[in-house]
């Protein structure tokens, strides 16, 4: 079975901070002085962080780093969104397929997440054939240009078994946070599933969302309207 996608592997899970350290080298952070279990060490923290089976940090982890972003959006201003992924009809690739292909397809559906979103956001698989990414100081319209860019990299990925191929498609939910907004993590995760929900309901293979933020739609000051409006007083009635 080949999986082909256009993109080349994702780098590793590590953080830069990790990676930083050197593969033989870790700070101790009691005495400070370099320990000899620096491999185990950072193979341990990524078994505790990441699912299995895509390499993708874990719902664990999703849950801790969802609350620490909002928390930042609180004091950057900067808004936070979030991606709820979802393979469309899935069971019928285990059931066709097997249960085999049905795990290449989720780490491919990893892969592709990776290669579309930046090193700073946070990928993660959610549960079963759904994903979850947290994007840190992204707006709604942002947002909505990487599902559009991660649905049509899904849509156009071949899935090849023998001499057999398919394909399959997502559905993706986008919800935000602003800096003024209130709720819970929780209410954020609900909004996004229920945009998820949309685009599943309506037709799938889509990305629903609920309209940008007003500050996306007033891209234009007062002033500079006024001066546009003159610009075109001819064409007035």
């Amino acid at each position: 079975m080949a999986l082909r996608s256009q993109h080349a592997t994702p780098p590793s899970r590590l953080k830069k901070s990790d990676k930083a350290l050197g593969i033989n080298q870790f700070d101790c952070p009691k005495c400070g002085l370099l320990s000899p279990w620096a491999n185990e060490l950072l193979t341990l923290r990524e078994q505790v962080i990441t699912d299995p089976l895509t390499g993708l940090f874990n719902l664990r982890y999703f849950r801790s780093s969802l609350d620490i972003e909002l928390e930042r959006t609180v004091r950057t201003t900067m808004p936070t969104s979030l991606m709820m992924i979802d393979l469309d009809h899935f069971k019928q690739v285990n059931d066709v397929w097997g249960h085999e292909v049905g795990n290449q397809v989720l780490k491919l559906t990893a892969r592709l997440i990776k290669q579309v979103t930046r090193q700073l956001d946070i990928q993660c698989r959610y549960g079963g054939e759904e994903f979850v990414v947290i994007l840190p100081s992204t707006s709604l319209l942002m947002a909505s240009q990487v599902a559009e860019r991660l649905r049509e990299q899904v849509e156009e990925s071949d899935i090849t078994v023998g001499d057999q191929s398919f394909k399959v498609t997502a559905s993706i939910g986008l919800s935000v946070r602003l800096a003024h907004e209130k709720g819970t993590a929780s209410d954020l995760i609900k909004s996004a599933d229920d945009c998820l929900y949309q685009a599943k309901s309506t037709g799938r293979n889509q990305v629903f969302f609920k309209g940008f933020e007003p500050e996306e739609e007033a891209t234009v000051s007062g002033d500079e309207k006024e001066a546009l409006m003159g610009m075109f007083s001819d064409y007035q009635d």
